[in-house]
Order: C-alpha cells, then sequence, then structure tokens
C-alpha cells in the first residue's frame, strides 16, 4: 500500500506527541580497546502512536543505529556483535575501502548468532556514508538495521550547523506492526518491491528538530527504503546540493523547483543559507502530492543577510570527467519481472523455465543468468577505465549499485547528461538505458547490484573482479 496523504495527516497529532521535544541522533561510542561496538538487539518499539509494539531489529537498541563519525583518513573500528537468531553482516555502503572490509558474500563469510567480527578500516574520502547488513538485506534492513557513516572533511565548513536525516518508509498493519506476510513475496519483488506505507526521519513520524538561524544548515540526507524512489522537496529554503553520494560537486548547485531525486541507499548534502523560516522536508507521492515528513525550526538570531557564495566542498580526488574514448564498453541487460516477457534464465549453472525460477524466489535476469554468478561481469586491471552500458528491458525502475567504486554516468538513452555527478547509486527508468564510467582503481571482488533489496534477492546480483 503506497504512501498517501490520508495515512500522513492520521498520524500528524501522534507524531507530535511522540517525539516531545526535539529527537537527538545518538551517536556512537568507543569501547575501551578503540572499538565502537555494535550490538543487534530485538527491541520493542512502536512505529504508529496506539498502535502496537513491533519487535525492530536494531544496532544497540536504537533506529537508527548510532551515527558512527570520523575525519578524511581517519580509522574506522567496529565490533559487529550477532544477536539475532540468523546470521549477518555489515557492509559500508558507498565508502570506496579496502576490499577485505567491504561486508559482502564476496569478501566475508557470514557472523554466525551469537558471534562478532571486527571491520577495521581507513575512511579515504569525506561524505555522507551508511551501513547495513548484505546477507538477509531485504528482511533485515526493513526491520530496522541500519545507520549513518559520516566522514568529515579536514577542516569542515566554517559556521555550519549539521543535521543527518535517516529517512525510510516501513510498510505496517492497520494495528501499525511491522507486516511480516510480504517478506519474501514474489509478487512484490516482481513489481516495484517491498514499499512501505508510512515513512519515518531518524525513526520518527514528522519530527520537529532545530537549527541556529545564525548558522548556514547541512542536511545530510540518507535513504535506507528497501525500494522506495523519493521525491524530496525543501519548503521555507532554497537549498544548494553540495554533494551526492557522498562526492562532493565541483560547484555547489541550486536545487530549484525539481525535487530531489534518492534511490534506495542514495544520499544527498544540501546547504541551507543562514534564515529564521522553518524548513519543511517533504516527500512527493504518486500523484506529486508533497507529503510533509520533517521540520526543521531555524532559533536564535539569524544576523545580518547571508548573500556570500556558496562554497563547494573540497574534492576526494575523482576528476571531473574521464576520457573514454576507445573504451570498448560492457553491456549489462536486464531482464524479468512483471510484464517484463521472461521465459527463463540460467539459475546456478542450469537453463530453467520461468515458473522454476519463480519457485526459486527468482523473477529477474542480468544478461540471462538469474542470481549470483561463480564468474565475474567483467575483470579489470587496477588503473583501467571501465564503462558499463546498463540497458533496462524491464516495466520497472531499478537502482544499481556498484560496491568499492563510484561511477560517472555519462549518456541516457545515448543522450548526453547535462550535470555528470559521481555516485556509487544510480536510479534508471523502466525501459531504459544508461551509460557509466569509471576508473577501477580499487582491487577486489566487488558486488554489482540493483538496491530494490526484493529485486537484489530476486535475480539482480553480480560482481566484478578488479585485480592489481
Amino acid at each position: 500500500m503506497p504512501i498517501n496523504r490520508r495515512h500522513m495527516l492520521a498520524g500528524t497529532a501522534a507524531a507530535f506527541a511522540m517525539i516531545g521535544g526535539v529527537p537527538v541522533m545518538l551517536h556512537a561510542e568507543k569501547a575501551g580497546d578503540g572499538f565502537t561496538e555494535l550490538k543487534i538487539q530485538k527491541v520493542p518499539h512502536v512505529i504508529l502512536e496506539g498502535g502496537k509494539e513491533s519487535r525492530l531489529w536494531t544496532y544497540n537498541g536504537t533506529n537508527p543505529g548510532p551515527e558512527i563519525r570520523v575525519r578524511r583518513h581517519g580509522q574506522v573500528k567496529v565490533r559487529l556483535v550477532n544477536g539475532l537468531d540468523e546470521p549477518t553482516m555489515l557492509h559500508w555502503h558507498g565508502i570506496r575501502i579496502d576490499n577485505a572490509m567491504d561486508g559482502s558474500p564476496l569478501t566475508q563469510n557470514p557472523v554466525q548468532p551469537g558471534e562478532a567480527f571486527e571491520y577495521v578500516f581507513t575512511a579515504p574520502d569525506a561524505g555522507t556514508y551508511w551501513y547495513h547488513p548484505h546477507i538477509g538485506s531485504s528482511r533485515q534492513v526493513e526491520h530496522g538495521l541500519y545507520g549513518a557513516l559520516i566522514v568529515e572533511e579536514k577542516t569542515p565548513p566554517a559556521d555550519t550547523e549539521e543535521l543527518t536525516l535517516v529517512l525510510d518508509d516501513w510498510l505496517i498493519n492497520d494495528d501499525g506492526t511491522i507486516n511480516q506476510e510480504s517478506f519474501g513475496d514474489i509478487r512484490m519483488a516482481a513489481h516495484g518491491g517491498r514499499l512501505g506505507n508510512w515513512f519515518t526521519v531518524n525513526g520518527q513520524s514528522r519530527p520537529r528538530l532545530a537549527a541556529p538561524a545564525g548558522k548556514r544548515l547541512r542536511l545530510r540526507l540518507i535513504s535506507c527504503a528497501n525500494a522506495r524512489i523519493m521525491n524530496l522537496q525543501i519548503k521555507g529554503a532554497e537549498p544548494y546540493i553540495v554533494a551526492l553520494d557522498g562526492q562532493p560537486l565541483g560547484a555547489a548547485r541550486a536545487l530549484g523547483a525539481d525535487p530531489l531525486q534518492l534511490g534506495p541507499g542514495g544520499r544527498a548534502d544540501l546547504m541551507i543559507r543562514r534564515a529564521s523560516d522553518e524548513i519543511i522536508l517533504a516527500n512527493l507521492n504518486r500523484a506529486n502530492e508533497p507529503l510533509e515528513v520533517a521540520y526543521v525550526d531555524r532559533t536564535g538570531d539569524q544576523g545580518e543577510a547571508d548573500t556570500g557564495d556558496m562554497a563547494a566542498l573540497p574534492g576526494n580526488g575523482l576528476p571531473a570527467s574521464l576520457d573514454i574514448a576507445g573504451v570498448t564498453p560492457s553491456e549489462l541487460v536486464m531482464e524479468g519481472g512483471a510484464m517484463g516477457g521472461l521465459v527463463g534464465a540460467k539459475l546456478r549453472g542450469r537453463d530453467v523455465e520461468m515458473r522454476e525460477l519463480v519457485q526459486n524466489g527468482m523473477a529477474w535476469a542480468f544478461n540471462g543468468v538469474a542470481g549470483m554468478t561463480e564468474e565475474p561481469f567483467v575483470s579489470l586491471k587496477k588503473g583501467d577505465t571501465a564503462v558499463f552500458d546498463f540497458v533496462n528491458k524491464t516495466a520497472w525502475p531499478h537502482a544499481m549499485h556498484l560496491h568499492g567504486h563510484h561511477v560517472l554516468p555519462q549518456t541516457i538513452d545515448d543522450k548526453p547528461i547535462a550535470d555528470q555527478d559521481w555516485r556509487d547509486t544510480v536510479v534508471m527508468s523502466a525501459n531504459s538505458k544508461m551509460r557509466v564510467a569509471f576508473v577501477a582503481d580499487n582491487p577486489g571482488k566487488w558486488m554489482l547490484h540493483c538496491h530494490m533489496l526484493e529485486h537484489q534477492a530476486a535475480g539482480m546480483m553480480t560482481w566484478i573482479n578488479v585485480e592489481i
């Protein structure tokens, strides 16, 4: 059931009663040995005020999990303790770290119930990132297992306040509990994925936050939704986009009247001038109606009018463009899903018909293969420039995510893209084609998959190999 105005407005009074003040994002604390410990715990939580409790799966008892902060080139040390009764692991979404610490089935064994795993890596790039499981993802993420990883610039912007906004949509029953029957539903997986009907920001419904009027405001937006493509509006301010998926833009870009699109897993950093006006964050629904999901009160004296330039953030070393002349593209064709006409695909080395695919929970294929392949989609040498042509022959959008690298989109349907911004997750429309390019500068085995998590689970995954 999609989010709609009736559901959002029904919970307005309840949401304000629930927060009872300014919500605070919890920051991770370090243990005596220097590790931040993330303990997975199942805790009771009321998503919809007045509704019944659901048992969320949390890191350290909170949703979202604790925000982890480090300066660029600083060390991240996290000990994951699995309190579930099923395996898990921790993926660091969007950050270009050593392959051994990526947290995917290609790089580590699952962390079994009651066991622990230590992640230690250097954060190479400043930016907004997040962490989440990468096994049983469609179920574990949707039960609340995610949190923000913020890598600060060595010299952060002066006189600037920050707010991290972690966005999610939940599929809940009328009594307010998480809908359990839909997990693993092949019909949802073959359509748009498991779309929610209740929106939260930092784990709360319509929270009201505060930021000083006398400082510029940096909003770090993170979409943790399983499948929803968000189209966000900022009312009461004229925001500038300064980073996407953690990577700074070459110049701050006014958002203007167009909504900010965030696919599942996507992030954006917005900068807002000093002002005293209330800021409203809204998401456009399918009817293009803005549904208000969070508020920011600007408190105190704004001071003089803020008319100065909106400076770009310092870069992370990625070039503004790539020379792809002479590079042969590698084509990844997406097929399947409802109304897709897929009649069969290769599954675990065998050619099977669609009926058997569905019986095995599969509904999608990359280049005629459903599910993870034994051989990589491509093998590259470190330093190679690669070009991928993503060809979406399905009736549904997809959010293609590459681990360990960022890609620079080049064309959509063979037409050049005006604003070429580095992304780790690109959103593709139904029946479309996108060309992306990148430098394979991070050795290892890296997953490439749709970040609509039900699509991934139902077949849309492969991997690339970057050799030293």
